[in-house]
């Protein structure tokens, strides 16, 4: 549908080129004016061909991949990596982190995260989000209405009132990644980028109030996998703040390392964004997503049970300390990542396990010399603060350099022992199914056994049983993992997850379609980059 009926405002006043194709409520148009439309409009025109090269150059690295070519740091980049340089100065509401809570961006969520006492908000348009049109420009509305500090929400259910307090985290904002496009809106007939759309926006509409406010326009920018891509960033970030007559260098962002290729670029990473930098972070789920993504033509990378796949693994320990050694060595915060944990109301000792390996891996940061970590529920906030606290003071952590650490490419590359197991592969598809049928239905982000998870997580479990059917892999009693064996124990947890469920939620739910396209991706001979690619066309 193209500039449906439910406007308040003249739908030929749109920039030329631009159509909307989804229905528009009035409050809509309160964000999709003529003005940020054209904002939009120009950074898609000067910066999307640059987008689809970077996606067209990843193709050919994975054809490289394929073909034997070996990840190492780049030598054309060494004089970047071998030069004394730090990035820009971090601002005050941004130099303590301890403590960060993400999550999507719906209105409740919003309000008590900001509420919660973490450090920081980061408000999601990707991994915790499913793209549907209302949750895209509902979340810009919920944020434009979070900044200005007039956001309220009222539970239509028990009728309780939620309200910002006087104290609130400060906020960033994670767009979508470069590989998404956004196909509710067209630009001369093509989708433009979902990733500068959710930029464009926000920037827009919140850049100077959050400037006059005292705090600036922060972002948290996902999946990049080059320094490359990074410039691509740079160079907006630029002509945003240009286009606003904002100084260069407000706009602040932390790279999230969780792609393997960018793990050999982190260096790279930073100086690209050094005006703009403030940080990186080790998005350990899409890390491990990427790991397997990478190598999947590759029997040998084949890794074991993701349950047992912990920070602990040499891979990722390498990984995490190399993330700390070069933030710290360019005046860049190195931030933790997402313990999976969430509370476990009403079991008492299930929830002690959980909480325990909460705090083990919190302290595990922070001794480390991470400068702060990520929790996905209230929660946990105060677990994660203790660990941090009881190892240093806040001021005390971009001083340790770890000078002790020297990662090489082998040790990025070292893949894991361990067993798959078939309760292993029962969770992966089990989990796989439940998560896409949730994506699906509009929430992205869902608590599983004990665990929340994310996209990035879901896509672990997708890419696992694809490459372990690709490579022949046998569980630990000797049955190998094929076409058959895999369709045998997908019915068998789609039946028992129909009976969980219960009829009227099974009915009420998109089990069978989630069911197919899990299998479809799985049952493929070239493996899908993004399951939510495929998923995308049926929201």
């Amino acid at each position: 549908m193209t500039n449906t009926s439910l406007e308040t405002q003249d739908s030929t006043d749109l920039p030329g080129g631009i159509e909307i194709h989804a229905e528009c409520p009035p409050a809509y148009w309160e964000v999709l004016t003529h003005d940020a439309l054209h904002f939009v409009t120009e950074l898609e025109q000067r910066f999307g061909p640059q987008r689809r090269e970077l996606l067209a150059a990843r193709e050919d690295l994975q054809h490289k991949l394929d073909a034997g070519q070996r990840l190492d740091f780049l030598a054309d980049t060494d004089h970047v990596r071998s030069a004394d340089w730090q990035v820009g100065a971090i601002p005050h509401d941004l130099r303590d982190r301890t403590v960060e809570i993400t999550g999507p961006v719906d209105r409740k969520m919003i309000i008590n995260a900001l509420n919660s006492g973490a450090n920081v908000f980061m408000a999601d348009f990707e991994d915790s989000n499913s793209p549907t049109w209302e949750n895209t420009i509902d979340g810009q509305i919920n944020l434009r209405d979070a900044v200005r500090k007039t956001i309220r929400f009222t539970h239509p259910d028990n009728g309780k009132e939620y309200q910002l307090l006087a104290n609130t985290a400060t906020l960033m904002v994670r767009p979508r990644g470069w590989h998404l496009e956004e196909k509710h809106i067209t630009l001369d007939g093509t989708p433009i980028s979902a990733g500068i759309l959710d930029f464009g926006l926000f920037f827009f509409h919140n850049a100077l109030e959050l400037i006059r406010s005292g705090s600036g326009p922060y972002f948290y920018l996902p999946k990049l996998e080059s320094y490359v891509e990074a410039r691509l960033w740079n160079s907006i970030f630029e002509w945003a703040q240009e286009y606003l007559d904002i100084r260069s260098g407000t706009i602040k962002a932390t790279v999230l390392i969780e792609t393997i290729t960018a793990a050999f670029q982190m260096d790279e990473i930073l100086y690209e964004l050094r005006d703009h930098s403030v940080g990186l972070n080790c998005g350990r789920w899409d890390y491990i997503f990427s790991f397997i993504k990478r190598f999947r033509n590759h029997g040998d990378f084949m890794l074991p049970d993701r349950a047992s796949v912990g920070m602990d693994r040499h891979f990722l320990r390498s990984y995490s300390q190399l993330l700390i050694k070069t933030c710290h060595r360019r005046g860049a915060q190195a931030m933790g990542g997402m313990a999976a944990q969430i509370p476990i109301k009403g079991e008492i000792e299930r929830n002690a396990v959980a909480m325990e390996k909460v705090q083990r891996d919190k302290r595990r940061e922070a001794k480390a010399g991470h400068d702060g970590t990520w929790v996905a529920h209230p929660g946990l906030i105060d677990i994660a603060r203790n660990e941090f606290d009881s190892v240093r003071l806040a001021a005390d952590r971009l001083t340790i350099m770890r000078d002790d650490v020297h990662v090489t490419a082998d040790d990025l590359l070292t893949v894991p022992e361990g067993t798959i197991t078939e309760a292993g592969l029962r969770q992966n598809l089990n989990v796989g199914v439940l998560y896409l049928e949730s994506w699906l239905r509009g929430k992205g982000c869902v608590p599983l056994y004990d665990l929340m998870e994310d996209a990035a997580t879901a896509e672990i479990s997708r890419t696992q049983v694809w490459q372990w059917i690709r490579h022949g892999a046998q569980l630990e009693d000797g049955r190998k993992i094929d076409s058959e064996l895999f369709r045998t124990v997908l019915a068998e947890e789609v039946d028992s997850i129909k009976t969980t469920l219960g009829e009227d939620r099974y009915q009420s739910g998109h089990l069978d379609l989630a069911c197919k396209l899990f299998e479809q991706l799985i049952s493929c001979d070239e493996l899908p980059e993004f399951m939510t690619l495929a998923a995308y066309l049926h929201i």
